[in-house]
């Protein structure tokens, strides 16, 4: 629950932001309904925070990214709960899910406000948006369809905030496109075993959508065979090869590993082992994959009072081999974020970690944060190659690397955290001394970050 002085001290600042709206509205005359003069900001981070309590609102908030200061405008609403937010690509919207009714706001980025607003079938934990910024695509796996089992892909028309189209794909969970948005992998949490080449035997956990003929009298989709448990692809900078992370063990399949898709053909590659796969990144030709095996391995290497953890694996897409000599250990639990910061830090994010809480002064605190070294030379606490488990608990649920900084805000157990690629630890704010790694004022139960401006 929010501490009683949070909320008074977020009541007042609200309550001097509309003092200060008023100000403005009287010596600049009137202002039509709707208006919003913007918080002025050159470098923004968009934070969703899903709980109302109080004179707290579920909302957007604004942030200062260079100063690392709560923005002197209103937060833009968006939905009852606002949580997972997408840039597009020309980061002129960003948009906001909202599971409390299965709505999506669009956020005009340059009004801060909000233009449109759509409800889905369901609850989705995936949406993509195609190259051009045009059109919106979200995974519902629980969207009712008429003669087959739940699962649709809608099609948003984003310039006018409505359904376009519908492709059906039971049980799709998590969506991926390539770069010229030709394709669109399709991965389902259960196979599809109705449509040929699918079978009991060899299920179909893949899709390939091809957005130019949803509509036209060619079938759209074909389903490939050969995957196991897919959550994501990556593609090459021609778009004729797709590199699947499939989950494997993790998530009710048989073995972690990553496989390539000839697009051209739809024909799977070989798949090729690694030790868990839940959540991955591509820099350059290496892909880093992270991942709790099954059963967990064990904390080698570190001093901590967790018994199991999960592992990094570092991936080189070119010779398609595994080129780390020995396992990176990070926290285990369900791996679900991970970003490139400064300094070659890559941070990586779980829910449902094994949590160590401090019981006396001194003891040891640690949560689903995970934070390595890629460089061969020492970069702040961690060393090359090494993983540091920053003293925070909680789950991550968004991580953000600030451009022009060696600042990353992560947000961890509910609140915005501000780590410092330097040191490894959060950073000292001078806007707010006594609370390191935190914003002043800025209170709630905050879910997902986004940079708008760079």
């Amino acid at each position: 629950m929010l501490l009683e002085s949070q909320v008074l001290k977020r009541a007042l600042f609200l309550l001097l932001l509309l003092l200060a709206a008023s100000l403005t509205l009287l010596s600049c005359g009137s202002a039509s309904s709707g208006t919003n003069t913007g918080s002025g900001l050159k470098d923004r981070a968009f934070l969703s925070e899903n709980v109302s309590a109080g004179s707290l609102s579920a909302a957007v908030y604004i942030v200062d990214a260079q100063k690392d200061v709560l923005g002197a405008v209103a937060p833009i609403g968006a939905g009852n709960a606002p949580g997972m937010m997408v840039l597009t690509p020309n980061r002129t919207t960003t948009l906001v899910f909202s599971p409390a009714e299965n709505q999506l706001t669009w956020i005009d980025n340059a009004k801060e406000s909000d233009t449109a607003h759509l409800t889905l079938p369901g609850f989705t934990e995936s949406f993509v948006v195609s190259p051009d910024s045009s059109t919106a695509y979200a995974a519902v796996p629980t969207a009712s369809v008429v003669g087959q089992s739940p699962g649709a892909v809608k099609v948003i028309a984003l310039g006018t905030g409505t359904f376009t189209a519908e492709v059906d794909i039971p049980s799709v969970r998590y969506l991926s496109i390539d770069n010229t948005g030709n394709r669109i992998l399709a991965f389902s949490d259960s196979p599809d075993s109705t449509d040929p080449p699918c079978s009991t035997l060899v299920p179909c956990f893949l899709s390939v959508i091809t957005p130019s003929n949803i509509g036209t009298q060619t079938n759209p989709v074909v389903r490939v065979p050969g995957f196991d448990h897919p959550v994501a692809a990556f593609f090459s900078s021609d778009d004729t090869t797709a590199y699947v992370v499939n989950c494997g063990a993790e998530c009710g399949g048989s073995q972690a590993s990553v496989q390539t898709l000839d697009l051209t053909t739809n024909t799977p590659g070989a798949a090729v082992p690694v030790p868990a796969a839940s959540v991955a990144m591509v820099n350059g030709s290496t892909m880093y994959l992270a991942g709790t095996p099954v059963p967990a391995s064990p904390c080698t290497g570190q001093t901590t009072a967790a018994t199991t953890c999960g592992l990094l694996t570092v991936f080189d897409l070119t010779s398609m081999t595994v080129t780390n000599s020995a396992d990176i250990v990070i926290t285990d639990g369900y791996h679900t974020r991970m970003a490139l910061g400064a300094n070659g830090q890559i941070l990586v994010g779980a829910r449902t970690c094994t949590e160590i809480t401090a019981i006396n002064p001194g003891d040891e605190v640690r949560g689903c944060l995970s934070i390595y070294n890629t460089l061969s030379t020492a970069v702040g606490s961690v060393p090359p190659g090494g993983t540091v488990i920053p003293s925070a608990n909680g789950d991550v649920t968004g991580i953000q690397p600030i451009a022009k900084r060696t600042a990353v805000y992560v947000i961890q157990g509910g609140s915005l955290r501000i780590y410092d690629a330097k040191i490894d630890a959060l950073e000292d704010n001078p806007n707010n001394p006594n609370n390191p790694g935190e914003i002043a004022n800025l209170v709630g139960q905050f879910v997902d970050v986004k940079t708008p401006d760079f």
